[in-house]
């Protein structure tokens, strides 16, 4: 009996453009700290140029791609269980430093536009829920997070380095009242 439909296990015969379309998707998940996986729907040209121009900005590539290419892609990558988020008409923002880089941009730009909704992620090789790709669009970019650390072992140091001070100088002025009540007498 023939079927129409195509078999779901049935390899994808896939021409050299899609060919290199998943080889591309795949070097870039494999090389990434950080995706975010966004509704594009609602965007016009010009708003989608604008949102690539941030997201370079921040070193972060944006893609539009067929969901049975970037699953492939994903699993070529490693990244197989990414393939449950991509559903529907997704853009794939793909960060390569700052792991909250792609989030931030994103959430920055859903906040003054209210289109291209942040779906689902992927951070360190984990799958995040809509609510995990919020969290890590609040985390500060890497610079800032390096200061506050550098801040936080600072100041104990810095208050160790007063404490010593005092105690310096109390002992020396104990000393030089010691010395001037010998002299005294």
């Amino acid at each position: 009996m023939a079927t129409t439909t195509r078999d779901a296990e049935a390899p994808m015969r896939a021409g050299p453009r899609k060919q290199e379309t998943v080889h591309r998707l795949t070097e870039l998940l494999s090389r990434a700290t950080s995706a975010v996986v966004t509704d594009y729907r609602g965007l016009t040209v010009k708003q989608l140029e604008d949102l690539r121009r941030k997201l370079r900005a921040e070193g972060v590539d944006y893609v539009v791609v067929k969901n049975t290419l970037a699953r492939r892609a994903a699993a070529e990558a490693g990244v197989g269980e990414f393939s449950a988020v991509l559903v529907g008409p997704v853009g794939l923002a793909v960060g390569y430093g700052d792991l909250s880089a792609p989030a931030r941009v994103l959430a920055d730009y859903f906040r003054a536009n209210r289109v291209a909704p942040m779906i689902a992620g992927l951070a360190e090789g984990r799958v995040l829920d809509q609510a995990g790709i919020r969290s890590l669009a609040d985390l500060p970019p890497r610079e800032v997070l390096l200061a506050q650390l550098a801040g936080t072992l600072q100041s104990p140091l810095t208050t160790l380095a007063g404490a010593m001070q005092s105690i310096l100088s109390t002992f020396a002025a104990t000393l030089d009242s010691y010395r001037e009540k010998l002299e005294a007498a």
